[in-house]
């Protein structure tokens, strides 16, 4: 029984991280270098995440510098940030590409708050068949009694519930984050 809950836990744990993952993409109107993180170059063939070819620095806030540890691959950089549909403009001055975080306007935020939420939601369905995976694997194990099953089965529900709550906290902290001016 341990074993199942401790496995239950673990796929749960994943979960909060790919939110956390998420939800560091979405942009807050602050300039970010995680907001690069998804955008993917073509680099000798395989498509490449572009913090792993160049170094991202913030520069007054308001302003990403994309520096390319190779020279040749600029316009691909320049090309990929372009169709990552992020909303950015990025401009290739031959050495960096410099890109202006704009402010966010009041319709983009409420944009980005609904991408948050969206995102939460997928968590939360995910954690549910993590807890109904758990509870078939507690049913079929011959091994358990009926209380010992039906124990099992309330601690894992205690434990969707729990991760649900999180879920909820996490969204509702980048909600507020994206929403302040």
């Amino acid at each position: 029984m341990k074993q199942i809950l401790d496995t239950v836990e673990k796929k749960m744990n994943k979960v909060l991280d790919n939110l956390d993952a998420n939800l560091r993409t979405i942009r807050t109107g602050r300039a970010n270098a995680n907001m690069l993180e998804r955008v993917s170059v073509e680099y000798y063939g395989s498509p490449t995440p572009i913090n792993q070819i160049s170094s991202i620095q913030v520069v007054e806030g308001r302003q990403l510098v994309v520096k390319p540890y190779d020279r040749s691959i600029l316009k691909d950089v320049d090309h990929a940030i372009s169709a990552a549909n992020l909303g950015l403009v990025p401009q290739n001055d031959g050495d960096v590409i410099r890109i202006n975080v704009p402010a966010l306007t009041e319709d983009r935020r409420k944009e980005l708050a609904k991408e948050a939420h969206k995102y939460g939601e997928e968590c939360k369905v995910v954690v549910r068949n993590v807890r109904r995976e758990g509870n078939d694997l507690v049913k079929k194990d011959k091994e358990l009694t009926e209380d010992m099953k039906k124990d099992a089965q309330e601690k894992i529900q205690k434990m969707t519930d729990t991760y649900v709550k999180k879920i909820d906290t996490m969204v509702k902290e980048k909600s507020e984050e994206i929403m302040s001016v």
